[in-house]
């Protein structure tokens, strides 16, 4: 059986595997990299969310693990929970048919039962740094030692995990690994940073083969695809709710699936609870919601239980979410490409989608930014107008967030966060005396 995935040198079982799956068409990213993998190189891959990066690093990962099913044999780390729900589903599934054992490692899950499914030496680990890295200084030899033979280790979105966010943890995490000559290190992201420019240019390994460098074409020119409508409306700070309300239930939208990007969890929280009150079907997805319910709120959203997601930037990238009709930058990031990242939730596959960015004042260098990351004015956005914001929606909207706001501090939402940040505290305080 002769298929371009068998021709790119991935093991009969896998093909198979990939063709039950409706997996037929290796993507330009996957065409490039899985060769050069199964050749034993080191590989930093860029291309876009939704261009196949998963199997491009895990196909010739499992074709290698299945020519010698050792113990640990990979290790991808990656920046969110649902990410890496997500790679473990997807390596499970393709291996299902070589009882392949995976092993997911992430925040908000039992830590002895995760301590477990180490100890069981799986053949894959799926991780968030974090999660990963409290295991290897507080497990035992047991629990960890089988890291210290693994044959790959992934960096998936590399350049946020190459932000000082995750610096200390990912240290952690590699220190226990075998050293780079003695390991394949893939990075795969939809940006290419000066972090990983630093390490494209990096003098080669001795005794092993060159890196393997490659970017899906002209990755960074066409930022955007064509068919997304890109445009920005000017709100006052203090009545965005409102606006919110009044675009999520105009007749343009009110039946489009929407995904409203925000900055911090308690605007996540606040809106999630003020639109609920005006009975829109909303889930959210933010850091301080427990494991279950981010992954139930995924869920609602993807069967379309929930019209509309609130989220911060754990739901911008590499998720696989089906077609969303319209993303709302609530807020705006300091960063032109998390707007990149959020704005390609739609328009995927050739589908035509729309970016609506609310400025309030103090972000108009922001969105200069933008337009000039992306090569491309906005357009006012005009399907709204104040007078109707006032007159349908201020009211109802200022009551159903009052009340929002009330029951928020009986819950003492965000405590959690904050004993969490004192004992850090404690605890950095604590390693520097």
């Amino acid at each position: 059986m002769s298929s371009e995935f068998a021709n790119l040198g991935l093991s009969k079982w896998l093909v198979e595997a990939l063709q039950a799956m409706k997996i037929t068409q290796p993507t330009a990213i996957q065409k490039a990299c899985i060769p050069q993998i199964l050749q034993g190189k080191d590989c930093i891959g860029g291309a876009k969310t939704g261009s196949g990066k998963t199997i491009a690093f895990g196909a010739p990962m499992l074709t290698k693990w299945s020519e010698d099913p050792s113990g640990m044999f990979g290790v991808v780390l990656t920046p969110t929970r649902e990410l890496a729900m997500q790679i473990a589903e997807q390596f499970t599934a393709l291996g299902s048919s070589m009882n392949i054992r995976v092993a997911l490692v992430v925040g908000g899950e039992s830590i002895v039962d995760q301590a477990i499914n180490l100890q069981r030496k799986p053949h894959f680990i799926v991780a968030t740094p974090g999660r990963l890295a409290h295991h290897i200084m507080n497990s035992g030899e047991d629990t960890i030692g089988g890291l210290k033979r693994a044959k790959f280790l992934v960096l998936d979105e590399a350049d946020i995990l190459l932000t000082d966010t995750f610096g200390e943890h990912l240290a952690t995490c590699i220190s226990i690994l075998p050293p780079k000559e003695k390991r394949q290190t893939l990075l795969f992201t939809a940006t290419v940073t000066d972090q990983v420019k630093t390490l494209q240019n990096a003098p080669a390994v001795e005794g092993k083969p060159p890196l393997f460098s490659y970017e899906v074409e002209s990755m960074d020119k066409v930022a955007i695809p064509s068919t997304l409508k890109t445009t920005y409306l000017l709100v006052p700070e203090q009545v965005k709710e409102a606006y919110l309300y009044q675009i999520l239930t105009n007749a343009t939208y009110n039946e489009s699936s929407a995904i409203i990007f925000v900055n911090r969890t308690i605007t996540a929280e606040v809106l999630r609870r003020t639109l609920k009150q005006l009975d829109v079907r909303v889930a959210s997805l933010h850091s301080q919601m427990p494991q279950q319910e981010r992954t139930n709120s995924l869920h609602r959203f993807r069967a379309n239980a929930a019209r509309v997601l609130i989220a911060t930037d754990v739901a911008s990238r590499g998720l696989d979410i089906p077609a969303v009709q319209l993303v709302i930058n609530y807020d705006i990031s300091s960063n032109p490409d998390t707007f990149i990242h959020r704005a390609g939730r739609t328009a995927r596959a050739g589908r035509s989608g729309e970016s609506i960015c609310f400025v309030a004042p103090r972000d108009v260098s922001r969105i200069q930014a933008i337009e000039e990351r992306i090569n491309k004015k906005m357009e006012e956005f005009k399907d709204v107008h104040d007078t109707a914001v006032i007159r349908k929606a201020l009211n109802k909207v200022t009551v159903a967030k009052r009340e929002s706001l009330m029951s928020m501090e009986k819950e003492n939402f965000g405590e959690r966060r904050r004993r969490h940040e004192k004992k850090s505290d404690l605890h950095k305080s604590y390693r520097s005396n």
